[in-house]
């Protein structure tokens, strides 16, 4: 599998960020898996860029217009269907969805390589954009970015976006409208090009029943009427049908979702938001560490106020309120397990030598969790033997990809025992935020991110591995997941 491209520059570099995780989402659409559709997404996305820089380096360049090709994002999202259709004649085709290789062995399929007359009307028009207008097209209507986030990626003015929108979609449909005319079309089809041209551009205008009962039955018409019509909110499914194929519409709620998910939960962006600023960033970090670190210390001074010295245990016999084993560990560094993690508050310090003595279940601290403490006293004569059980579970953390603000990975568990349901818990070390994932459904509370199964892979088997893939920021540094949990029960590092 070829590795992603270098960036020639912090412009492409942030590209690249901007890109890739639309070139996941649709090859994860196209593929069986996880692991193809990462293999999927990096091939498509070196085809795509190559095919980039040729065009901005070839000799169709010209002052102030770029040769005619599709904006960034599409470009590589029909590179991946190039890609998968050829691993579907260089015999991978078992990789890919089975729905799509149907798709691709159609004559559906066929319109997209065909002569550029029969191509879809949408792939026609947006190609011949401007720049600047497809871009801004592509992100507003079809990547649902709020606009003022698509004012500051391309660098407009926030306060005439929207005009700036709607002139864009006036020049699509004039594009849209010449190429449906130049299309080689029958003759019943050429005598409605003047009705359905009238008829798409009032939003009040009734469509008569015979194009009605035309554009049941033709698709090509019923595909102009779809980008010609710039009211009842059709444009986006004409865009990503048209210049995607295959999967296009599934594509659009992705990333409808990933859009809300960006914002959180589909709350609004500021917007007068200007650009991200590190310094103000790792500024709050900071405050919001110290306010949480004097919080910590407060509330471990007044435990240990009310804590006996010397003692492991209540001098009823019951265990100290220190030894409580529904407590959660403290964070560690990624890779390090503290011992009987379990036993100890969030946030408390690692226990001294002094503080270990007397209680023969720590003489000889295994590495790993242990899980729930026994703090029963154990007869002097006969002292209970040191007992490890072994873990329920493994983990490995891959980091797949990573670029200037995000990364990708995987979580591998494998677990000791059958399961009917899973749910795989993991915390961040340097506030990596996940924004997307895939064979899998996930929350996030602070650095804790819970994921749980999808309804395809509820049941894994004794001694089976469950996996999952997903895509986050971060900034600064980018430590792997630690604390991992399978249902509860703590994992170890495989």
């Amino acid at each position: 599998m070829p590795d992603l491209p270098t960036p020639h520059d912090a412009t492409e570099a942030a590209l690249f960020s901007e890109c890739w995780d639309a070139v996941l989402s649709y090859a994860d659409l196209c593929t069986s898996g996880s692991t193809a559709a990462n293999q999927l997404a990096t091939e498509a996305f070196s085809l795509g860029m190559r095919e980039a820089r040729a065009a901005d380096t070839g000799p169709g360049r010209g002052a102030g217009r770029r040769a005619p090709r599709l904006p960034m994002i599409p470009l590589l999202l029909t590179a991946v269907r190039t890609t998968a259709a050829g691993w579907e004649t260089d015999g991978q085709g078992h990789k890919l969805d089975p729905d799509l290789r149907l798709w691709l062995n159609s004559e559906k399929a066929d319109r997209y390589t065909g002569p550029p007359l029969q191509r879809p009307l949408a792939l026609r028009g947006l190609r011949d954009m401007q720049e600047h207008d497809a871009d801004l097209l592509w992100l507003a209507e079809v990547e649902a970015l709020p606009l003022s986030v698509v004012a500051r990626r391309l660098g407009l003015d926030p306060a005439q976006v929207s005009e700036e929108l709607a002139q864009v979609r006036g020049l699509f449909r004039d594009r849209s409208h010449r190429n449906h005319l130049d299309t080689p079309m029958a003759a019943q089809c050429r005598s409605y090009a003047r009705l359905l041209d009238a008829v798409t551009r009032s939003s009040g205008a009734d469509t008569p029943e015979d194009l009605s009962r035309h554009l049941a039955t033709c698709v090509q018409c019923a595909e102009a009427a779809a980008c010609l019509r710039l009211h009842g909110g059709g444009l986006p499914a004409a865009l990503a049908g048209g210049v995607i194929g295959w999967g296009g519409l599934a594509y659009l709620e992705r990333r409808r979702r990933a859009a809300e998910v960006r914002l959180g939960a589909g709350r609004p962006e500021p917007a007068d938001a200007g650009p991200p600023n590190p310094g103000a960033h790792k500024a709050r970090v900071v405050r919001n560490s110290l306010l949480v670190t004097a919080v910590l210390v407060s509330l471990l001074a007044l435990g240990v106020s009310m804590m006996p010295f010397g003692k492991g245990e209540m001098d009823d016999g019951s265990a100290s309120p220190g030894d409580s084993a529904d407590r959660q560990p403290v964070a560690a560094d990624p890779g390090t397990t503290l011992p009987s993690a379990s036993a100890r508050p969030s946030g408390s310090p690692t226990p001294s030598a002094s503080d270990t003595q007397g209680s023969p279940t720590r003489e000889n601290p295994d590495p790993e969790p242990q899980g729930t403490t026994s703090s029963a006293a154990h007869d002097d004569d006969k002292p209970a033997p040191a007992t490890t059980e072994p873990a329920a579970c493994t983990y490995k953390y891959a980091l797949v990809n990573q670029w200037p603000d995000g990364f990708q990975a995987t979580i591998t568990v494998t677990t000791a025992r059958a399961l009917d349901d899973w749910r795989v818990a993991w915390s961040f070390k340097d506030g990596q935020k996940v924004n997307q994932m895939w064979d899998g459904n996930f929350t996030q509370s602070g650095s804790r991110v819970t994921a749980t199964a999808a309804d395809y892979n509820k049941t894994v088997a004794s001694g089976a591995d469950l996996a999952f893939g997903f895509l986050a920021s971060w900034q600064g540094a980018n430590s792997p997941g630690y604390d991992v949990t399978l249902n509860g029960q703590a994992c170890t590092k495989a």
